[in-house]
């Protein structure tokens, strides 16, 4: 199973921070935001790593990271975002590196508590399809929101949606198979024009091939103020990721 991080983007909700670095350069605590997904991936058993980024900042990365050695990693792969697009898009830069492999992809601004390696290897036993990961937050309209049925199956999941129909947010960490290139070239632009990696969940989800786990504690992004000073505070309190 391979990892892949996606760092790329503008971060124009962290301006003006973020007119001179790449978001996911910007520190967390003691550490830059990039540290902790990739840890993530390490302490879950994956050590086939990219990360995928772009704009002017993307040679940071490599003098940041290098070959991964903070991680324990003998090697790190690199790709390059060209432009804007949405999370899928990114994702799509990846699909050389992935090699018909399964995946687990987590956002560069996503910082948790407590190990995934108990969902990854529950994915590894999947015969085939996607998985999610959710959590409950005071503010799922933010986010993308799953329904569920009457039996606790999620039946699609809604993107921001103004009344939302649970209380559960899908977290930024997604695992697939190789099909999930094949979705994401079937996809039409939304309105914010970009490919949409709730559509993505929504095709697994069509196909009766996508799982979800409730992670398990605290779990943050940090695409704003707000929540980047929240994160900071919880890791620097509790820490995350044994960083």
């Amino acid at each position: 199973m391979k990892g892949i991080v996606l760092a790329g983007g503008l971060g124009t909700r962290l301006h003006p921070l973020t007119r001179i670095t790449n978001k996911h350069l910007l520190p967390v605590y003691d550490k830059p935001m990039v540290f902790y997904p990739i840890q993530a991936l390490v302490n879950a058993g994956i050590k086939d790593i990219m990360v995928v980024t772009g704009g002017n900042n993307a040679g940071d990365f490599l003098r940041l990271l290098a070959n991964g050695a903070d991680f324990g990693l003998r090697h790190l792969n690199y790709g390059y975002q060209e432009g804007e697009g949405g999370i899928a898009a990114a994702l799509k830069v990846a699909e050389p590196f992935v090699e018909g492999h399964r995946i687990c992809v987590v956002l560069g601004d996503n910082i948790i508590e407590k190990s995934i390696k108990g969902a990854v290897d529950a994915y590894k036993a999947q015969p085939s399809g996607g998985k999610i990961l959710l959590k409950e937050v005071p503010d799922p309209q933010r986010f993308g929101v799953p329904v569920f049925d009457e039996n606790n199956r999620v039946i699609r999941v809604e993107e921001k949606p103004a009344d939302p129909k649970s209380p559960y947010a899908v977290t930024g960490i997604y695992m697939y198979d190789a099909d999930v290139f094949e979705i994401i070239n079937t996809l039409k632009p939304s309105g914010r024009g970009e490919l949409e990696i709730t559509d993505v969940n929504n095709a697994y989800l069509e196909r009766g091939d996508l799982t979800y786990d409730v992670l398990d504690g605290w779990w943050a992004d940090a695409g704003t103020f707000d929540s980047l000073l929240k994160v900071s505070n919880l890791v620097a309190r509790t820490g995350a990721n044994n960083l």
